[in-house]
């Protein structure tokens, strides 16, 4: 039997950082404000010609490398972005995969918003354990500042830009294989963060009277409390279906969209300090991408060592949420 393990990681942040300080000078906020709010400090924002593709080819390249395998043995490419470089398509994946050289490989986008990561993984994982793919490049990139209202101090805080992207191959070691995957949905809860307009949903008339339905717009009060309570459920969900104490984890990798948030579920799961990943200071919440470059950034820095189990766990617009058990399996 074949099963999917997680070989490789990779990520990419524009080299443009936006802190406090500079958005203190454009909407009515401040370091302490934000600080105490969020736990961001700085996030990255990509230049006007850098596109979501360029970002996720740069961490596809990365991810490609550390995974040892040559590009011709990729054979689906699997991007979750809510910034497309295009509108409904070429799909963002297409393009990376031309940008990567990558021929005759699926290739498709995936809409989960934060949970995207997650949402990719578990349809990596699938393909592989049907014997359909063998080596699959999953990606997070978004460059959210495009989607980002610059005067609505509610939103505009909280986004940053980048890239991150994993290599998902198959194996036939069972205790290199991801453990599980969980994701789910709740469309109900839609109207708490999500772009209005631009879709089909909407008239074209309204979207020319309203040109800031196109950026993300979120009920923040509304959307802290649904997040932490369907986490930390998922979670609690996903250990004691496979067995697992919550002590057992390692890396616990929440999405980077609020040290408030992430601090609520950690001490909801008795999670100790140490075992908790935060990189929301310096990226803030950079939606599909978050994850990987949290993977990325305890890899570089020798925190991530093979055999390690990593707990992720994610909530973005749709609702959506999702979880997984993956221990780290470099060749």
């Amino acid at each position: 039997m074949a099963y999917a393990t997680f070989r490789s990681i990779g990520a990419y942040v524009p080299k443009k950082i936006l802190t406090n300080e500079d958005l203190a000078t454009m909407v009515d906020t401040s370091d302490d404000w934000i600080t105490k709010r969020t736990g961001i400090k700085e996030r990255h924002i990509a230049a006007k010609e850098e596109f979501t593709s360029d970002m996720g080819v740069k961490a596809a390249e990365l991810a490609l490398l550390r995974s040892g395998l040559a590009k011709e043995e990729i054979d689906m490419v699997v991007c979750a972005t809510i910034s497309p470089d295009y509108f409904c398509m070429p799909s963002t994946a297409t393009v990376i995969s031309a940008k990567l050289g990558l021929k005759n490989v699926t290739a498709f986008d995936i809409s989960a918003a934060c949970t995207g990561f997650i949402y990719a993984l578990s349809i990596a994982k699938a393909f592989i354990e049907s014997g359909m793919k063998k080596n699959v490049l999953i990606i997070g990139a978004e460059k959210l500042s495009a989607i980002t209202d610059y005067s609505d101090r509610g939103t505009c805080i909280l986004f940053g830009d980048g890239a991150g992207s994993a290599v998902i191959s198959a194996t036939d070691n069972k205790a290199e294989a991801i453990i599980d995957v969980h994701t789910g949905a709740d469309g109900e809860y839609a109207d708490l963060l999500m772009t209005p307009n631009g879709g089909s949903g909407s008239a074209h008339d309204a979207l020319e009277q309203e040109s800031s339905s196109c950026f993300m717009q979120m009920k923040g009060n509304e959307t802290f409390k649904v997040a932490v309570r369907t986490l930390t459920k998922d979670v609690v969900e996903i250990l004691e279906e496979n067995g697992i104490q919550s002590d057992a984890i390692k890396h616990f990798i929440p999405h980077q969209a609020n040290y408030r948030i992430i601090k609520a579920v950690g001490d909801a799961l008795k999670m100790k300090e140490e075992q908790v990943v935060l990189t929301v200071a310096k990226y803030g919440n950079t939606s599909g991408a978050s994850i990987p470059m949290a993977i990325n950034d305890i890899y570089e820095s020798g925190r991530l060592q093979k055999g390690e189990l990593m707990l992720l766990d994610a909530f973005g617009g749709g609702l959506t949420w999702g979880s997984a058990l993956i221990p780290f399996s470099p060749k």
